[in-house]
């Protein structure tokens, strides 16, 4: 049973680092490299578009495992659901599945942003200075809300860990 347990947090800690290392990673080192090699705004917030849709190929699929790994993992609280308001941990767990929908929340705005029609006419270059940049700055704001958010349910994950 401990090799199984071990298996499941593994599983829950690799998709964590996909999720959030990749997010990050996209934040403070891919954007600024883009900005400084490309031309326009409209070539960098299309280049964007490409890579959002390949790295939701990768972390969509590792979000859903850490839904489930997470849910798993919080399987005790299941058959008694006075310990999530009656004991510590419990809260700390409230708080971590709050943050969790919080992201999943925010995560499907961001993407819902970027619509079909809506990339189509940024990746044609017909979407308009003022267009690509309301669309720019939505992309960005949301990006670091998901970031913040993931890096507090990390927090969180620590915390429970520790036993707090």
């Amino acid at each position: 049973m401990a090799l199984a347990e071990s298996l499941v947090t593994w599983v829950h800690l690799i998709c964590s680092s996909i999720w959030v290392g990749g997010s990050i990673f996209i934040g403070v080192v891919l954007v600024p490299v883009l900005k400084s090699n490309t031309k326009t705004l409209e070539e960098l917030v299309a280049l964007m578009v490409k890579v959002g849709r390949r790295f939701n190929k990768i972390t969509v699929p590792a979000f859903g495992i850490l839904i489930a790994t997470g849910i798993y993992n919080s399987r005790g609280f299941i058959g008694d659901p006075s310990a999530l308001l009656n004991t510590t941990y419990g809260t700390l767990l409230l708080i971590k599945i709050s943050l969790v929908i919080a992201t999943v929340v925010t995560y499907i705005v961001h993407v819902r942003l970027l619509n079909a029609d809506m990339e189509r006419k940024i990746m044609s270059g017909q979407g308009g200075n003022i267009y690509v940049q309301s669309v720019r700055t939505k992309i960005i704001i949301l990006g670091e809300i998901i970031v913040v958010l993931s890096i507090a349910i990390l927090l969180l994950a620590a915390m429970l860990d520790g036993g707090i």
